[in-house]
């Protein structure tokens, strides 16, 4: 299959809540345009992207997308016009297992490709995420201590969903009778040399990041708003 261009899935920590969706035919020089502008605190990231044969096919997407939940997408009135933006209030693991699923359907899992974060990425992440809550986030032994997550739970990573580990306790995980840390795991699986693992993380049996069980542990005890 020849390729025109990709489907992508930013993010930006300036604005977490939401994942920008969209087409491009360089996917390189539309983050270079995006990040020109300093009217956003922290950069774009290129948090994965899906090969496609056809140019303009995130129209599709959208389409999709606004058809499951058209209260998803960003869209205001604003001097008497409407504006539809291509962003969307969602996770950006949620975004990746609708491309995921997508991929899957048509045979073509390699055309999708989730994007090792690097080390200035995770970095900014960390910045804005201190900024917002001023504090640090909790950690493992937090989320197991909140029943959230549970000793001889099984976990994996959401681009590697039959790679699964057992969560032995708050820093260690067991996988092919190896005791690696969390970070460890999620390395040796992806090849990657850091990784987020809150982020990319998911229990068994279970729809959500580590990340979202967090954050809506932290709502619940309104720890945040």
């Amino acid at each position: 299959m020849e390729q025109a261009g990709v489907i992508y899935i930013l993010t930006n920590p300036s604005f977490p809540q939401y994942v920008k969706i969209g087409y491009a035919d360089d996917v390189n020089k539309r983050l270079e345009q995006l990040n020109r502008s300093e009217c956003v605190p922290f950069a774009f990231r290129l948090y994965a992207y899906y090969k496609v044969p056809t140019r303009l096919t995130d129209v599709k997407l959208h389409s999709l997308i606004d058809k499951l939940n058209p209260d998803l997408r960003a869209i205001e009135e604003f001097d008497g016009k409407k504006r539809v933006r291509e962003f969307y209030a969602m996770e950006a693991s949620e975004a990746y297992n609708i491309l995921q699923t997508i991929a899957e359907i048509n045979g073509l899992s390699d055309n999708l490709v989730l994007v090792e974060p690097s080390a200035s990425d995770l970095e900014s992440e960390k910045k804005a995420t201190e900024i917002r809550i001023r504090r640090k986030l909790p950690n493992m032994r937090w989320l197991i201590e909140q029943n959230v997550l549970h000793i001889g739970d099984i976990v994996y990573l959401i681009n590697h969903p039959n790679e699964k580990a057992t969560v032995v306790d708050e820093k260690y995980v067991k996988y092919n009778n190896e005791i690696l840390t969390f970070n460890q795991f999620g390395c040796k699986i992806t090849g990657w040399k850091t990784i987020q693992i809150y982020s990319w993380m998911k229990i068994e049996g279970g729809t959500e990041t580590l990340s979202q069980l967090r954050e809506k542990k932290m709502r619940e005890l309104q720890m945040i708003k």
